[in-house]
């Protein structure tokens, strides 16, 4: 066989094994598990961290005052060094809306060693713990949640005996681009973290999505969280794994009722969501990198390639090979594409828009070695190795 036809051969032997050996990662359902309504409902507090959100808060924060839950539960929003008024609003629409009281702090800036939101979340969850609950909600100010979720979640908890609950809330998928992007977002994240993997009793993988946490405030005490993962770029992930450490039980599901309201509109906005954190994933090793660019390129690139490439060179074992990955590749997109209301026909562009992936990752990496580190809602902070110990 060509060189060509034995690329077009592994990349095939490459998506069999991941369509059967990758903890059918490509299903969607992995939802809420079985629960029962407790005969006593726990306490809860929800633990919101907000920069600049203003436009964000007058759908997600109602929904969380709104919530229909029969224990107690209250909300601590923290102002994160907001410029447009977040924290005001905030305090305006609790008034407005009424429901669950609605407690605002502001941090101020953040100390060294401190990422992303934890800063924020750091504030928030101490002030929360001071309140005793049995639960913290730590959920974004992007996300909308229908009445009934915190109720679903801490049921789910209880029933289970989980210590983290997550849901991938549902983005938003309205653009052109969202529409191209977002889903494979989701597709590419459940591949690295199989959620069934996640979810087994003893599991080694760990993952959550921090838009919506459940968290048993005395596992957060034991994993020392957040002060155990203050550097975290991925803090999520490396949330999940530090309660797993600790001896906690996690689950990570899709939402069916919790919905991410942030518009992602053009490609540069979607770019600077995944390349923010993409190089972090590669724990900003060079030879991962480049490992990642060649399998990216040899699973997700040869197919189309080699089919297009094996036709006019009367190649057929490049073409059959190359084809029939390509035709797996696409059946396991379309569960996703599916659990998002889109077109099965955008299933064969997966290509390109691993392309893409492979390219915002790669941006991700030049920016790291330009010295200007991971920047969250535009905030840059220094790189993991320069962050100081404390």
């Amino acid at each position: 066989m060509s060189a060509v036809a034995w690329i077009a051969v592994g990349s095939l032997v490459a998506w069999v094994w991941l369509l059967l050996g990758q903890g059918f990662f490509w299903r969607t359902d992995q939802r809420l598990p079985s629960r029962a309504a407790p005969a006593q409902w726990p306490s809860v507090a929800i633990v919101v961290p907000a920069r600049d959100e203003a436009d964000m808060l007058p759908v997600s924060l109602p929904s969380l005052m709104a919530q229909d839950y029969p224990g107690h539960a209250e909300i601590v929003l923290v102002d994160d060094c907001s410029k447009d008024g977040t924290g005001a609003l905030a305090r305006e629409l609790s008034v407005r809306c009424g429901g669950l009281p609605v407690t605002v702090v502001s941090p101020g800036e953040p100390e060294p060693g401190w990422t992303g939101k934890l800063w924020a979340l750091r504030h928030g969850i101490a002030l929360a713990r001071s309140r005793e609950p049995e639960y913290m909600l730590l959920t974004d100010a992007d996300i909308a949640h229908e009445p009934d979720s915190l109720r679903e979640l801490v049921a789910a908890a209880g029933s289970g005996g989980f210590d983290l609950v997550s849901q991938m809330a549902r983005l938003r998928v309205e653009s052109v681009w969202e529409r191209l992007v977002v889903p494979a977002f989701v597709y590419f994240f459940s591949q690295l973290y199989p959620f069934r993997w996640v979810n087994r009793a003893g599991a080694r993988t760990a993952a959550a999505a921090g838009g919506c946490v459940l968290l048993r405030t005395e596992a957060a005490v034991r994993a020392r969280v957040p002060e155990s993962i203050r550097q975290a770029v991925i803090d999520d992930v490396s949330l999940a794994r530090a309660v797993q450490d600790s001896g906690g039980r996690i689950w990570l599901g899709l939402a069916e009722r919790v919905d991410s309201v942030r518009p992602y509109p053009h490609l540069t906005d979607l770019w600077r969501m995944v390349s923010r954190s993409a190089y972090a994933q590669l724990r900003h090793n060079p030879l991962v990198l480049l490992g990642t660019v060649i399998g990216l390129s040899v699973i997700y690139l040869a197919p189309p390639v080699t089919l297009v490439a094996g036709l006019p060179a009367g190649d057929p074992s490049a073409a059959w090979a190359g084809g029939a990955a390509w035709a797996v590749m696409a059946g396991t997109y379309m569960p996703v594409l599916g659990y998002y209301r889109q077109s099965l026909w955008l299933a064969p562009l997966l290509p390109f828009t691993a392309l893409l992936y492979l390219l915002m990752t790669v941006d991700s990496a030049v920016q790291h070695y330009r010295g200007r580190g991971a920047a969250w809602k535009g905030r840059t902070y220094a790189r993991p190795e320069a962050a100081p110990d404390q």
